[in-house]
């Protein structure tokens, strides 16, 4: 199955994820209708005659929401709702009912009444509704094959045309490859995601996952997401998820960047060991010296790194044509150099900041100041061309380790949904960005030790070449590795606390509901 296959699985495993008939007392045979036999059975089970709003519509979800209500109180709360729909036949995966109601419920009473009910499907309809428009290129009222195609291009998923059909077939209820209004908003009546890039987004590599390396491949974002300031939601939930995650992980950071400038084979440094003599240097709080400036680098190199991304997009991609994705990763490479490089400075910073002693320096701003006048300008792009070098085998290892850790998971599991779970998506994500680590740690090494030479002997000051040359003659190979292991042990933490709280923050931004 190939990368892109995964919207066909979404899309195909929608109705069987919410839709799919499980009412025992009907023939066990129906689990194995056509696909198409299947929808025309949930139709006349569930949606008989809803078309569009009008009094028969209003009537019927009178009558679906009476059958909800098994306690006759005037209220459906998150069990009859789970409880009612599953027995009619539809259903729900896991928080699927509780999205439903917190969504709907207006007086916070831990319900819906009928009113809730009502309106809550009405507006979701009307969001089905921009989605179905979006994707009907011709205005002719029905989706083709070439109009998904050309819609999940937009959204960064190229795929086939044979894809794109298998993908209408599993929403064409009557056959024609085509799917018009009813058949779109039956699919998704009762799907809390209400638009197609909500859907697509099951899967794609979110950079929400801050493991305190910024330079995987920058996030997309659809023209609906850029026109109506969506994206700009994202990148502030991303900015404070990140935030959070490295003041979370920070202690394990700067016992990092102790072994990696001052442990060698005279001078072993364990991990607790590390902890004790910075605990002893400068109390329980030096655990989190330099976390300052590494926290307030995340926003303008994420506000310059989505700049870049889009204007390296367009300088790649010949005019009228659609952005390919190698080109995608060409143009997220060059945007990570881009926004590295401008915020570069405060790398080294915080790196002196991080190894400094209590009353060396008396914030950024001394510390800028210090370096400037003892070591001059260029000292704020010490271990630049290692952290240039190091962008490439992190972004490409971290992009195609997901991807193949995706494909696994659909091949082997995608069955009755393509939805993989939170567990799921974290351990993919966790996975490829500490293959991407792995690979490109021996230069981020050789970064900090050139970045932090003003606090060596003379004799450890040397250039790129010199240094490893130096750590392989000295240490041997594993010597590009030291401090490996609280780089390992914050990544779970790292990503656990990004994704908490980047959820909560999409919450209040109103990104999610």
């Amino acid at each position: 199955m190939s990368g892109f296959q995964v919207i066909c699985w979404i899309c195909s495993s929608i109705c069987r994820e919410y839709g799919a008939v499980s009412d025992r007392h009907k023939a066990q045979s129906i689990a194995s209708l056509p696909t198409a036999t299947m929808y025309q059975v949930i139709r006349g089970f569930i949606l008989t005659d809803s078309r569009c709003w009008d009094p028969e519509s209003q009537r019927s979800y009178q009558d679906l929401f009476d059958k909800l209500d098994t306690n006759k109180d005037g209220k459906v709360d998150v069990a009859e709702l789970r409880a009612g729909l599953t027995a009619m036949g539809i259903s729900f995966r896991k928080g699927a009912a509780q999205k439903i109601v917190s969504s709907g419920d207006k007086n916070k009473d831990g319900g819906l009444d009928f009113n809730e009910f009502n309106k809550y499907l009405k507006e979701h309809e009307k969001r089905l509704r921009l989605t179905f428009k979006s994707l009907d290129k011709n205005n002719d009222g029905r989706i083709d094959a070439s109009e998904i195609k050309q819609s999940l291009e937009e959204l960064g998923m190229d795929i086939t045309q044979e894809e794109a059909q298998t993908i209408l077939q599993s929403m064409d209820i009557d056959g024609t490859m085509m799917v018009d209004w009813n058949e779109w908003r039956d699919h998704f009546l009762f799907n809390p995601a209400h638009n197609l890039n909500e859907i697509v987004r099951y899967w794609k590599h979110s950079t929400v996952l801050d493991i305190g390396e910024s330079i995987a491949i920058p996030d997309e974002f659809t023209e609906e997401e850029k026109t109506s300031g969506g994206w700009w939601k994202q990148l502030a939930a991303g900015a404070m998820a990140g935030a959070v995650s490295r003041t979370g992980t920070a202690p394990l950071d700067r016992v990092k960047v102790f072994m990696q400038v001052h442990s060698s084979k005279s001078n072993r440094i364990t991990l607790l060991g590390g902890f004790k003599q910075m605990i002893k240097e400068g109390g329980v709080a030096s655990l989190w010296r330099g976390n300052g400036i590494n926290v307030l680098k995340i926003a303008p190199e994420t506000a310059i790194k989505f700049m870049a991304y889009e204007q390296y997009k367009k300088l790649l991609t010949p005019e009228g044509e659609k952005v390919q994705t190698y080109q995608r990763f060409m143009a997220g490479s060059l945007a990570g150099a881009t926004a590295q490089s401008s915020i570069y400075p405060m790398e080294v910073m915080k790196t002196r900041l991080t190894l400094g002693k209590t009353g060396q320096y008396n914030g950024m701003f001394d510390c800028a100041k210090k370096i400037l006048r003892k070591e001059g300008i260029k000292a704020f792009y010490k271990g630049y061309t290692p952290n240039m070098i190091g962008i490439i085998p992190y972004a490409g290892i971290d992009l195609a380790v997901y991807e193949s850790l995706k494909n696994a998971w659909l091949s082997r599991y995608a069955k009755d949904t393509a939805n993989p779970g939170i567990l799921v998506l974290l351990g993919c994500g966790t996975i490829s960005s500490t293959c991407g680590q792995l690979a490109s740690y021996p230069l981020a090494l050789l970064r900090t030790r050139m970045q932090a030479q003003a606090t060596l002997d003379a004799s450890d000051k040397s250039t790129m070449s010199g240094l490893v040359k130096g750590i392989l003659a000295n240490e041997g190979f594993f010597g590009l590795y030291r401090g490996i292991l609280p780089n390992f042990m914050k990544v779970i933490p790292a990503v656990s606390i990004s994704y908490v709280v980047y959820e909560y923050m999409k919450t209040g931004l109103g990104i999610s509901k």
